[in-house]
């Protein structure tokens, strides 16, 4: 395919998602039709896709609207590339542009501009305050992607190596010990003998740097009580060097961790019904997710005002349930991959309202300024 022609498969697949159709359903359909198309062009009509939804409001405003050809011409203004290159009607490529599309468009402003809902871009001024720029640019653009060295298995040395002698460029990261930042052939990763045989995992770098300032020691019983996939289990168990709990509410998203910790050669077990009291319970919570939408763009277009007032319920009722889990002395550990008071500093102030006996031992938000995703923490200790 010709650049012209990926460009215009990427706006007949924006129209797709503009009509409510998930992006990753609309990219799948499209390459099904596509069997012509090659692996690089399915690659790079991706990051055509995801580039714009990234900047979903801002391209609408350059482009003059809010169709997928729009949206396209406004991508290609903001990155400076010329639209008479691509929109000329050869082959497969979008037609030529009207005179009324060249003098179509406008410089956003504000909501627009951070390319925000307006009612989140309000609580981003409010809750981030001299960073809530910075933290809205950096969710305008495409998030470095991260491995985390299996230390029961290897160090991050000879990870690095093992890497690079199948093509993968990586770099050590200091918000954790354990990161390493891909910086080429992340396309790689899957089939590399180095991820196959658990030396690494993917794993964002603040997710890891979580994992990094719990208070965990060998000897430990360990509950991850909110495990979905299960980074943060293989991540804990890799520390203790000893045995993790996995629970989630939903066990399906737990499918693959059984297969995961044997590649990983970490123990872990899945539970349904967590039985006594344990040493450290990690609940990370479902959230908005506002962290982590440079990775899951459509997150921030998809949430709702009433959307976001029944995850923070959610958060409190998990606080609360997962007291019980709790020994004494023991420590409930609390996450999220949220940049928004109302799901990290408020839930905390919250939960000591309404139980006493705990200290709050650890707050840390871990900004995307760092690197990483954007990510909270903050562990209470029972009296």
């Amino acid at each position: 395919m010709t650049p012209a022609a990926r460009w215009a498969a990427a706006a007949q697949i924006l129209d797709q998602i503009e009509a409510g159709e998930a992006a990753e359903k609309a990219l799948t359909t499209w390459a099904r039709r596509s069997r012509f198309a090659g692996s690089k062009d399915r690659a790079a009509i991706r990051d055509h896709v995801y580039d714009i939804l990234r900047a979903w409001r801002s391209t609408a405003a350059l482009g003059g609207g809010t169709s997928g050809r729009l949206r396209v011409l406004g991508r290609l203004r903001q990155t400076d590339l010329d639209p008479d290159d691509l929109f000329t009607g050869e082959g497969y490529a979008l037609t030529p542009l009207t005179d009324a599309e060249k003098a179509g468009g406008a410089e956003p402003t504000e909501g627009k501009a951070c390319d925000l809902p307006d009612y989140i871009y309000n609580i981003f001024t409010s809750d981030l305050q001299g960073k809530a720029q910075q933290t809205a640019e950096a969710l305008r653009h495409r998030a470095s992607v991260f491995l985390r060295v299996n230390t029961l298995k290897t160090n991050r040395s000879d990870a690095q190596s093992a890497l690079l002698v199948e093509g993968i460029d990586t770099a050590p990261h200091p918000l954790s010990d354990t990161a390493l930042e891909i910086l080429d052939g992340a396309r790689r990763v899957a089939q590399s003998r180095a991820y196959q045989t658990g030396l690494v995992e993917l794993q964002d770098v603040a997710s890891q740097a979580v994992v990094d300032a719990l208070p965990l020691s060998n000897g430990m019983r360990v509950l991850d009580y909110c495990a979905g996939g299960g980074g943060k289990t293989l991540a804990m168990a890799a520390r203790l060097r000893g045995p993790v709990e996995a629970h989630d509410a939903d066990p399906r998203r737990m499918s693959d961790l059984p297969a995961r910790a044997d590649r990983a050669g970490a123990k872990v077990t899945l539970t349904q019904t967590p039985k006594g009291t344990y040493d450290l319970v990690l609940c990370d919570v479902p959230c908005s997710g506002s962290g982590s939408w440079r990775r899951s763009p459509e997150g921030k277009w998809r949430l709702t005002p009433d959307m976001l007032e029944a995850v923070t319920r959610i958060q409190a009722e998990i606080l609360d349930t997962a007291t019980a889990r709790v020994g004494a002395g023991g420590t409930l550990a609390y996450a999220t991959c949220s940049v928004l008071t109302r799901e990290n500093e408020d839930q905390i102030e919250a939960f000591l309202a309404r139980h006493t006996g705990w200290t709050c031992a650890i707050q840390k938000r871990f900004d995307l300024t760092e690197g990483g995703d954007g990510f909270f923490v903050a562990t209470l200790t029972r009296d």
